[in-house]
């Protein structure tokens, strides 16, 4: 799939990572504002019908903004959990027809039915994946490009190498591919360029913004640590992710001796049980890249800042090269 004219919308070739609970529709503007590609989780809209508030919102705010502005906004794209737990997904969808969302991410589960709703407007789909194998599977069921989520991405996240992940995948497939996995700089955006993807897909940077709905704690630890605090574990959803050891230590864990989870009792369902939003709230999701991140940014600062430094690392490369 051409993606050429997405490309063209955005100031740097960037897709923002729905984070849960922390994207919200302030966060999803603000970054389309700026030039990147904003996302968020439906399932951030608790109960299920803000959703459609949510998206009433952003479509309002993105439009007054192009009919004011002489630059245009980048466009906006939610991201489905498409698994078997999860009962929301066809109203989900149903409102994400009604408003034409531009671009929607699929995590967790191909189904063509989902793509093909996504096309019958004319909206695109990416799928996230972590290995070769559900890539394929992925293009197999329609979708038109691929999130390859390799080693040290925040959250749900894969182990495999972010440059053997895309050279596998370059082998047979040549659309549009945005790669995840400690890209927290100009430079790493570029590195994924090189690499063989097309976007780059940042999340933790955009956890310590002005604009994103995490708590103050979130932000500074953001600020605070670095590589050497995060642990690869399954034991917050099931699925396997990166996480802040500091925050599993405050909810009473030992990050160095985790138990094991359950993967059969892995649940995305609309059911608002405490134990499930403690989770998400309590113990913080996040990649290995937070080295780099010293500061919380409003939105626009942090995208001014990754533009300058990916602006830098090409013309330092063109010197070399």
């Amino acid at each position: 799939m051409d993606v050429s004219f997405l490309k063209k919308s955005l100031k740097i070739p960037v897709i923002g990572a729905p984070l849960f609970i922390i994207s919200n529709p302030d966060l999803v503007v603000e970054q389309c504002k700026a030039g990147v590609v904003g996302s968020f989780p439906a399932l951030n809209a608790r109960p299920k019908e803000q959703l459609d508030d949510w998206l009433y919102e952003i479509n309002e705010k993105i439009n007054n903004f192009n009919q004011s502005s002489s630059t245009k906004a980048a466009p906006f794209a939610i991201n489905q959990i498409v698994h078997k737990t999860n009962d929301r997904v066809d109203h989900d969808m149903e409102l994400t027809v009604k408003h034409k969302v531009p671009i929607v991410i699929t995590s967790l589960g191909a189904r063509k039915e989902v793509y093909d709703a996504v096309h019958s407007y004319g909206g695109i789909v990416f799928h996230d994946i972590i290995n070769n194998f559900f890539a394929r599977k992925a293009i197999e069921k329609g979708a038109d490009g691929l999130i390859a989520v390799a080693a040290g991405a925040g959250g749900h996240a894969g182990t495999i190498s972010p440059f053997a992940l895309i050279q596998e995948i370059r082998e047979w497939y040549n659309g549009p591919i945005a790669l995840s996995g400690s890209i927290s700089t100009g430079q790493g955006i570029l590195s994924a360029l090189a690499s063989g993807a097309d976007f780059g897909y940042i999340g933790s940077a955009f956890i310590a913004t002005k604009e994103a709905n995490a708590s103050v704690n979130y932000k500074d630890a953001i600020t605070k640590y670095n590589s050497d605090d995060i642990v690869y574990t399954d034991l917050v959803t099931g699925v396997k992710g990166n996480y802040l050891k500091p925050s599993l230590a405050a909810a009473g864990f030992d990050p160095e001796n985790l138990p094991k989870s359950d993967p059969s009792k892995m649940d995305f369902s609309s059911g608002d049980g405490m134990d499930k939003k403690k989770a998400w709230k309590d113990i913080w999701g996040c990649g290995q890249g937070i080295g780099s991140i010293k500061e919380i940014l409003s939105c626009n600062q942090l995208v001014d800042k990754l533009s300058l430094e990916y602006n830098q690392a090409k013309n330092r490369l063109n010197k070399i090269a």
